[in-house]
């Protein structure tokens, strides 16, 4: 008997304890090296496979089936982040005025919106639709053995089928993030101005003045990032997806619960780091 017998049989608990972590870290070095292969392989999307990504574009932008009824992930995303504006016109106002401050409803538009708000609900959003879908689409194929037969005709499975998805993801995700930021400074306007009666001149003039253009820069960085890192985390739960159709449904949870800690993490992460010492504004004038 070897001395790796032995030592199980004389403390067996330490052993499962020992067994689980080393699973768990060789968990986390395939995810880390599937992340890798799934980055390098971007070139070889482009230059084998653009008519898939071209197809990918079309389908997480304005849907299929269903979802294409309601115009797909554009018209979610901008129903979501046109009712977080509201809520930034509605508490904003009110605890503002508490203090006799209201006119500085513009100031917390254009501060909190592009610097929390808009991220995060479009991490959100590319999370529940664009990342759900993909994790169900390769889960499907993996079960049904679809991912094999790619491999046994040739094809780079992970390039054709992970790496363009990712780059469908981002590439999707600009113009989304552009109708997000839109829809929360609209709703935020709307809400001030109209349903408070606030001056529609000294809501701009507030909101222009701390409205920076690099902080619009900074929070399209920061929904790049968030969707590479979401697009990566749903592309390999599918990817590795057992177990049947509860083993998709399973890996679809699994992969949207990670893709929105990943999302909240990056948003944070990135703001600490751009914004942690100064903030980059002076209210005092």
């Amino acid at each position: 008997m070897t001395a790796k017998g032995v030592f199980g049989q004389r403390f067996p608990r330490l052993s499962r304890s020992a067994r689980g972590a080393a699973s768990g870290w060789n968990r986390v070095g395939n995810q880390m090296a599937f992340y890798v292969q799934t980055l390098a392989d971007i070139r070889i999307a482009f230059v084998h496979y653009k008519k898939e990504i071209v197809r990918l574009i079309a389908q997480m932008s304005l849907g299929i089936g269903a979802l294409a009824l309601i115009g797909g992930t554009v018209v979610i995303v901008g129903f979501l982040t046109l009712t977080t504006g509201a809520i930034i016109a509605v508490q904003g106002y009110n605890q503002l005025s508490g203090i006799g401050v209201e006119a500085l409803t513009g100031f917390l538009s254009a501060y909190v919106n592009v610097r929390i708000v808009a991220p995060a609900v479009a991490n959100i959003a590319l999370s529940a639709t664009i990342g759900a879908g993909a994790t169900a689409q390769l889960g499907a194929m993996r079960i049904a053995e679809e991912i094999d037969a790619l491999e046994v005709m040739g094809i780079r499975s992970i390039a054709y089928l992970a790496s363009t998805r990712v780059t469908g993801g981002v590439i999707v995700v600009i113009p989304l993030y552009c109708i997000a930021v839109l829809m929360t400074f609209l709703a935020a306007r709307f809400g001030t101005t109209a349903v408070y009666g606030q001056s529609t001149g000294v809501y701009d003039h507030y909101f222009n003045t701390f409205l920076h253009s690099s902080d619009v820069l900074w929070s399209i960085f920061t929904a790049l990032l968030s969707a590479v890192a979401i697009m990566l985390v749903h592309t390999y739960y599918g990817y590795t997806a057992s177990g049947g159709p509860a083993g998709v449904g399973e890996a679809v949870g699994r992969a949207v619960r990670t893709s929105l800690i990943v999302g909240a993490f990056m948003v944070m992460t990135i703001s600490l780091a751009v914004y942690g010492q100064s903030g980059n504004f002076n209210l005092s004038g």
